[in-house]
């Protein structure tokens, strides 16, 4: 019954998951548009790469005990696709001073993936270490990436205006969040519960401060459209990237 309960909690947990991974599509779009990416920074897209590699191997049969997280492996697919398109967009309009970082970023990000892959293939022997390992990274992982919200809190208390904080886009993550959050639960896996727990409380308190300060401003809700505005803040969360979407 709880496997039941589960496996439909991770389908909605990666629905939802996935939509929020393609939210960077708009931002790209403009990119593509304007043969330019201007100020945006790619920092948080190679980290949510990290990030969904990370977790996606997590949920891999070599690290978990079979097709047990087989939900999660399924949308780090997924993110892995969509983070590398990003990234490689991105890459292709960078001027080259950019095009440089952005390419040494993505050369350590593999390398440190490559050693994840080995050392818990090769020298970690047993489900339980593996994941271990892995989990506990993609925890830290995770857990920084969380706190790349608490900067769009801080700037619309001091700005008292919820532009660079868009409703749909703290919604969707405090949605998936939770549903990654109640997976983990049934799953009895602290490493998906714990991560994804803490962004259940900066989602929450950011929906909070954006009820606080959008009555202050009576402006509508922002749209989808609105969300490639908070790119500029996602440098910070240099964050942490990395479910993502991030599980």
């Amino acid at each position: 019954m709880v496997t039941s309960i589960r496996f439909i909690v991770g389908i909605i947990g990666s629905v939802v998951c996935v939509l929020l991974y393609a939210v960077p599509v708009l931002t790209f779009k403009r990119v593509v548009k304007e043969a330019s990416v201007g100020e945006f920074s790619c920092v948080p897209y190679i980290l949510a790469l990290f990030s969904a590699f990370t977790w996606g191997w997590y949920g891999f049969p070599i690290v978990s005990d079979g097709w047990e997280n087989l939900s999660l492996f399924g949308t780090c697919a997924v993110g892995v696709l969509f983070e590398t398109s990003f990234v490689i967009v991105y890459i292709w309009f960078a001027p080259r001073d950019k095009k440089k970082f952005v390419v040494l970023m993505v050369s350590l990000v593999v390398a440190m993936l490559c050693v994840i892959v080995s050392l818990s293939s090769f020298i970690l022997h047993t489900h339980h270490k593996r994941k271990v390992f892995v989990g506990s990274i993609g925890t830290v992982t995770s857990m920084s990436m969380y706190c790349g919200p608490l900067v769009a809190v801080k700037q619309v208390i001091r700005t008292k205006s919820v532009e660079f904080m868009p409703f749909y886009l703290s919604l969707f993550s405090l949605l998936t969040s939770f549903t990654w959050t109640l997976y983990g639960i049934l799953g009895r896996d602290p490493y998906l519960t714990a991560p994804n727990g803490a962004g259940c409380l900066t989602g929450i308190l950011q929906l909070v401060v954006y009820c606080i300060y959008s009555r202050c401003n009576n402006k509508p809700p922002k749209t989808v459209n609105d969300i490639e505005l908070v790119n500029d803040l996602d440098i910070a969360t240099s964050r942490q990237d990395t479910n993502g979407c991030k599980p």
